[in-house]
C-alpha cells in the first residue's frame, strides 16, 4: 500500500492547485472521487462473485460426495440383500448356511465416520461464524431459559 502522510497529501494538493488551477480543482476532485468510488464498487462486486463461485464449487463437490456415498450404500445394501436371499434359499433347500462376516460392514461404517469427521472438522472457525454454523452447543434448559417470556436474563450489564 502507498504510504501517504499529511505532508505528502499537502504537497500533492499544492501541485494540483498550481497545475489545474483554482477554478477547475473542485470539479477534478469530485470526478476523481467518483472514479475512486466506482473502482471500489467494481472491486467489491468482483470479490463477491469470486466468493460465490468458490462456494458454489464447494457445494458441487459436496453434492458429488453425497451422491457417491448414497450409491455405495445402495450397492452394499443390494449385495447384502442378495447374499441374505442366497443364504435363505440354501437354508430352505437344506444346504449348509455360511455365517456372514460383519467385519466388512463395520469397517465401511468406521471409514465413513472417519471421512465425515475429517470433512466437518476441516472447516475453519471464521467460516462457520460467517455462515451461521453453530460454534457452541447449549443445553435444552439453557435455550428455554433464554427464550422464556417475562424473565430477565442473568447477564444484564445495566
Amino acid at each position: 500500500m502507498i504510504d501517504l502522510g499529511l505532508a505528502k497529501l499537502a504537497l500533492i494538493g499544492v501541485v494540483a492547485l498550481v497545475v489545474i488551477g483554482p477554478e477547475k480543482l473542485p470539479k477534478v476532485a469530485r470526478m476523481a472521487g467518483s472514479l475512486y468510488g466506482r473502482a471500489q464498487r467494481y472491486i467489491n462486486q468482483v470479490k463477491s462473485e469470486v466468493s460465490r463461485e468458490i462456494e458454489l464449487d464447494e457445494l458441487r463437490k459436496m453434492q458429488q460426495e453425497v451422491q457417491s456415498a448414497a450409491q455405495d450404500i445402495g450397492q452394499s445394501i443390494a449385495q447384502d440383500l442378495a447374499q441374505t436371499q442366497r443364504e435363505l434359499q440354501s437354508a430352505w433347500h437344506g444346504d449348509e448356511v455360511a455365517v456372514p462376516e460383519p467385519s466388512r460392514l463395520a469397517q465401511k461404517a468406521k471409514n465413513f465416520r472417519r471421512k465425515k469427521l475429517a470433512r466437518s472438522s476441516a472447516i475453519p472457525a471464521w467460516y462457520k461464524q460467517q455462515h451461521g454454523t453453530k460454534m457452541r452447543v447449549t443445553s435444552g434448559a439453557a435455550r428455554v431459559a433464554k427464550h422464556r417470556p417475562g424473565r430477565k436474563s442473568a447477564h444484564s450489564f445495566f
